[in-house]
């Protein structure tokens, strides 16, 4: 009998054991909406790593998503945008995304002390639809913020600049990028003119800019150029780096149907060697 009783009290007492043991877990597992939140926030802030080798940086007008490619872990950041005009410069999209299969192919390409991101084409849109705008009709190149104009010029035609300068997300996707990341320099890819040219926001021709411009177009060929004077520029993506102390060079190719990969090429690894100091 005193077998028994003793049996049912050790049963007891493992029950009720039990029971606190499950009550004190569930206590510290139950969190507040808040807490659910702030949790969720830690994770996706932990898991953007600066190696990722590709980001989203936005969506364009119609919902594409804005990417960049990330090589390399060196400080110093040499950014490379293409398809800034969509469709009129597909070629510009076509030499981005021969770099990206470059780099992959030759992993060791970047010296240690840089690293490379590049954008393929930053107005998707416009390259879905074969024209130089994005869906709002909007020149991308007349959307950032050095003499942002409402109406701009191309060539002889009137085109819009948005209604002020980064209202496109397509160009506050890249305005939030350079701001965040500070680029040690950048090239952007156009077409077609076969030139090569330097930034400028009123402020004078940065130093690195003028040396960017002139390892860039002595490597590759193309004529170098200080100012882009074939008619009036506003809101240009480049003289607004210009105007935040960012070097940066305008890479016109020749027609618009060509990358020119040996010349671009070329070019890119006399920037590379330049910042490799």
């Amino acid at each position: 009998m005193k077998k028994v009783i003793l049996a049912i009290i050790v049963i007891a007492v493992i029950a009720i054991a039990g029971y606190f043991i499950i009550n004190s877990s569930s206590e510290k597992v139950v969190l507040t909406n808040d807490q659910i939140n702030a949790t969720s926030t830690n994770v996706v802030a932990t898991s953007t790593v600066t190696n990722k080798e590709k980001t989203v940086l936005g969506q364009s007008v119609e919902g594409r998503e804005i990417a960049a490619y990330h090589f390399g872990t060196g400080e110093k950041e040499l950014l490379f945008v293409g398809g800034i005009h969509g469709g009129y410069g597909a070629n510009t999209v076509a030499v981005a995304n021969e770099l990206v299969a470059y780099i992959k192919a030759n992993p060791n390409y970047i010296p240690v002390d840089l690293k490379v991101t590049v954008i393929p084409v930053l107005n998707p849109d416009g390259l879905a639809d074969s024209v130089r705008f994005n869906a709002n009709d909007v020149d991308l190149n007349r959307n950032f913020d050095c003499d942002w104009q409402a109406s701009g010029v191309w060539q002889s035609k009137k085109v819009s600049g948005g209604t002020s300068a980064f209202s496109e997300p397509e160009a506050l996707a890249l305005k939030n990028y350079v701001e965040i990341n500070q680029p040690e320099a950048v090239v952007a890819w156009y077409s077609a003119s076969g030139g090569v040219y330097s930034s400028n926001c009123h402020n004078g021709v940065l130093a690195d800019t003028t040396a960017l411009n002139k390892a860039y177009s002595k490597a590759s060929g193309y004529t170098s150029t200080e100012d882009f004077d074939f008619y009036e520029i506003t809101g240009d993506l480049t003289n607004w780096l210009a105007k935040i102390n960012i070097p940066a060079i305008s890479v016109l190719l020749t027609n618009h149907t060509d990358t020119e990969w040996t010349k671009n090429k070329a070019g890119i690894d006399a920037i590379l060697k330049y910042y490799s100091k």
